[in-house]
């Protein structure tokens, strides 16, 4: 018999519940019952830099072209009769989905018909339908986002970062590939990504809101697909430790040129103790209580658009500092000096505490919307973590443990300057 696993937190008073369906899928589920509406995500393991995969029965390889599983996000919400879209216009739920560098997912909102609505997410991802007539007019769909794309400072200033720092991780890739690589997805390949990465085993459904646990399995149960066992293989490329360029630049139309300074890192995959001082490490560096914010600040080198965030993607991690500034490399410099004097003295108890409060505020925060609290779940669990653990560990996390992490990271040779002039 099928039973769900219940998560309780002492600090929140708060539960959820966990089952692995027979057919492979993790199921998750988090009761508010005194919110009013629901979201639900079914997501893939998929990601943009998933372009080289064998399943276990296979001997060789097969690369894809770029962009593929940004392609198939587009093409699963048509089927032979209609497209899932308009299924949701009859429920009234709130549609979408997304493909980034390592999962794609599909998901709705709705204050009401959750059962109608879920059928449709259910029933439109477990079964594709390609044909080389709809693939060559999505071709032309997905080349004019990208043509949008090449014109779009905040994306391209992220794209050439990732230039400067990999020279062959798929990372480097856009998401949505180029008109040329696109131009190369067929039909057949479309189904071997499909068949290869959206197993039940490699999928995720987070479900938040005005639901219990029992009426999800009741709905899903009937409407899960069971398919061969197998195992999945993605090739990661060995990432040489040197980065590509120091500085790169663009010329685009921009009011403040932009910037983004991002730090190589290679550490492998981050345990949930690292990516939560890896997570103060940053704010204690460059949030607003900080010095370094505050001389940034006062010389008018930045303005409020500054802030700090960590990549951490299928064997590369990437800390990244991002703003707008008329002296970018200035920038740069004022960064390296501080945190080489912060190696040096330490940081200060008092910007450690309130970094950890703030980041403390901020996991609890998402957890307060069904929205935030599925996608919670669903990164979580793709990253081999779990949402409570996250908030037990902010609070062990000890000053020594971030300034030992920042004594190993962060290093200035492994460091890229992109600029959007």
């Amino acid at each position: 018999m099928m039973q769900f696993e219940k998560h309780y937190s002492e600090r929140l008073k708060e539960s959820y519940y966990s089952m692995t369906h027979p057919t492979g899928v993790r199921i998750f589920v988090y009761p508010k019952p005194e919110y009013k509406g629901t979201f639900a995500i079914y997501g893939a393991r998929c990601g943009s830099v998933d372009d080289n995969f064998r399943l276990s029965d296979e001997t060789e390889f097969t690369r894809v072209p770029s962009g593929i599983a940004h392609f198939l996000e587009h093409k699963l919400f048509e089927n032979e009769d209609c497209d899932a879209f308009a299924k949701y216009a009859k429920t009234g739920a709130n549609a979408n989905a997304f493909t980034s560098f390592d999962r794609t997912c599909y998901l709705f909102s709705c204050t009401d018909n959750f059962r109608e609505s879920f059928e449709i997410l259910l029933d439109f991802v477990q079964n594709p339908y390609f044909t080389e007539e709809t693939v060559k007019k999505e071709q032309g769909i997905i080349g004019q986002e990208i043509k949008m794309y090449d014109d779009d400072a905040e994306w391209c200033v992220t794209k050439n970062l990732f230039h400067a720092l990999y020279s062959v991780h798929p990372i480097r890739l856009d998401i949505a590939g180029t008109v040329e690589s696109i131009s190369e997805i067929t039909a057949d390949l479309l189904y071997r990504c499909y068949n290869s990465f959206y197993h039940p085993s490699n999928m995720v459904i987070s479900v938040a809101g005005n639901v219990t646990p029992e009426e999800v399995l009741e709905i899903a149960d009937p409407l899960l697909k069971e398919a061969k066992p197998v195992t999945l293989e993605c090739a990661v490329p060995d990432e040489p430790d040197e980065i590509c360029e120091s500085t790169v630049r663009q010329h685009l139309d921009v009011g403040i040129p932009l910037f983004s300074l991002g730090f190589k890192d290679k550490f492998g995959e981050l345990t949930t103790a690292e990516s939560v001082a890896m997570d103060i490490m940053l704010e204690a560096v460059s949030a607003k209580w900080t010095p370094l914010y505050r001389r940034l600040l006062d010389s008018e080198l930045i303005n409020n658009s500054f802030s700090a965030g960590y990549l951490n993607c299928r064997g590369t991690q990437t800390a990244i500092f991002s703003g707008e500034s008329h002296q970018p490399e200035k920038v740069r410099e004022v960064i390296f000096e501080e945190i080489e004097r912060l190696r040096a003295e330490g940081i200060d108890p008092e910007v450690f505490e309130c970094t950890k409060r703030a980041i403390y505020g901020q996991y609890v925060s998402a957890l307060a919307s069904n929205e935030g609290i599925a996608n919670a779940i669903a990164d979580c669990t793709f990253n081999g973590m779990e949402i409570y653990s996250i908030l037990d560990e902010v609070a062990r996390v000890t000053l020594d443990d971030v300034n030992e992490m920042l004594k190993v990271r962060l290093r200035a040779d492994k460091s890229a300057l992109s600029i959007i002039e």
